[in-house]
């Protein structure tokens, strides 16, 4: 069994993001254990990371793994419960681990030690918020209004994906402001007059300064710091520069919930771009990254996808991946979704498609994530 790892975010109860949650699933907690030390290189550093193994009984094994500063560790309650459970969280915690429960149940009798930070449960089987000896975390969340109520009935956050579900249909309009960065792009593709780019961008300041921040963010890595837009052209060049302004667009939500798509969205962009790194044109990753990073526009946006495209001068290939996933980009836009999914054999399924083994799914999945974080959303 190949071991694959699947994310999701941990939100509060303003849906700002308080961890990223990695599952691993493998066949052995040993495999596990290879798995996470595979992407050590990779990993996100700039919030914590809660980590948990799906798919075996977790063991001993667990205490060969040296993990990061930012990490914590989930345990299944059932597991605390019996007696080898209890040592491994003992010799964990003594390790200076910070500790979580995953699937809490309030039926099961816990050791008064170690102690645990936050508490899984499943919002489905437990509405009303049961007592917990931690922070409780809702799961199983179907959409917006299940947080909700979660919410209301005394959860103090949320582990899912629940926030790209049950919205209410985009608007067929844009409003001005999107408009305007959409402006701003098309004249970049479109090789404009570098003063005619300067003009437009100056008409909003604050355009201006998320796109500067982004450029000498620590995950585009420049030697230098770019002072202007001029200075930027520069350096990077239209094409280039291209795939940075696309960020102002996914970005450009006022809503305070809106942290949490635009890292995924992002996320998704990098991982697709580093999936797809040796398997096509390297002209063509920045388009990758771009189709991955407006797969979420319509939700971020509050527009329906096809009236924010029908706006942009995008190659065909990315507009056939958002509209009809089809296309070259279509597969790894895929790929990425999957990995937003329980459905771990679907996962390996789209890997295998495309010649990935779960190493190289995993280290993007996780590099992706540790971009998205270095560009501070919040």
């Amino acid at each position: 069994m190949n071991t694959f790892l699947r994310r999701e975010p941990v939100v509060n109860r303003q849906k700002a993001i308080i961890a990223s949650r990695l599952v691993v699933h493998a066949a052995s907690t040993r495999a596990a254990v290879q798995a996470l030390e595979g992407i050590a290189e990779a990993w996100p550093t700039t919030r914590d990371v809660w980590v948990a193994i799906a798919g075996t009984e977790v063991d001993a094994g667990l205490l060969a793994w040296r993990p990061p500063a930012n990490v914590l560790l989930g345990l299944p309650a059932r597991i605390v419960a019996g007696a080898a459970g209890q040592a491994l969280a003992t010799q964990l915690a003594a390790a200076g681990t910070p500790l979580c429960l995953d699937d809490y149940d309030p039926a099961i009798e816990l050791p008064a030690a170690p102690k645990f930070r936050f508490a899984l449960a499943d919002a489905r089987r437990y509405p009303q918020m049961p007592w917990v000896p931690a922070v409780p975390i809702a799961t199983g969340l179907a959409d917006h209004r299940a947080f909700v109520d979660a919410i209301d009935s005394g959860y103090a956050g949320a582990a899912g994906w629940f926030f790209l579900r049950g919205l209410a249909p985009g608007a067929h309009k844009l409003n001005p402001s999107h408009a305007q960065i959409i402006h701003i792009l098309n004249q970049v593709r479109q090789n404009a007059d570098i003063g005619d780019i300067e003009t437009a961008l100056k008409q909003n300041i604050g355009i201006s300064f998320k796109l500067l921040r982004y450029i000498n963010s620590a995950g585009f890595g420049m030697a230098k710091q770019i002072q202007s837009f001029r200075h930027a052209v520069s350096i990077l060049g239209y094409d280039k520069l291209n795939k940075w302004l696309s960020l102002l667009l996914v970005t450009a939500s006022r809503d305070p919930a809106a942290p949490a798509l635009m890292q995924t969205a992002i996320a998704r962009g990098r991982f697709m771009e580093l999936a797809a790194a040796g398997a096509i044109d390297p002209a063509q990753l920045d388009n990758l990254f771009i189709a991955g990073s407006f797969s979420l526009l319509d939700i971020l946006l509050g527009t329906r996808i096809d009236a924010v495209l029908a706006e942009m001068a995008l190659p065909a290939a990315i507009s056939d991946a958002l509209l009809h996933r089809a296309g070259p980009y279509a597969p790894f836009l895929e790929l990425a979704l999957a990995c937003e999914q329980e459905d771990i054999a679907a996962l390996a399924a789209r890997a295998a498609d495309l010649g990935l083994a779960a190493a190289a799914v995993n280290r993007a999945q996780v590099a992706a994530l540790a971009f998205a974080d270095s560009l501070q959303l919040d």
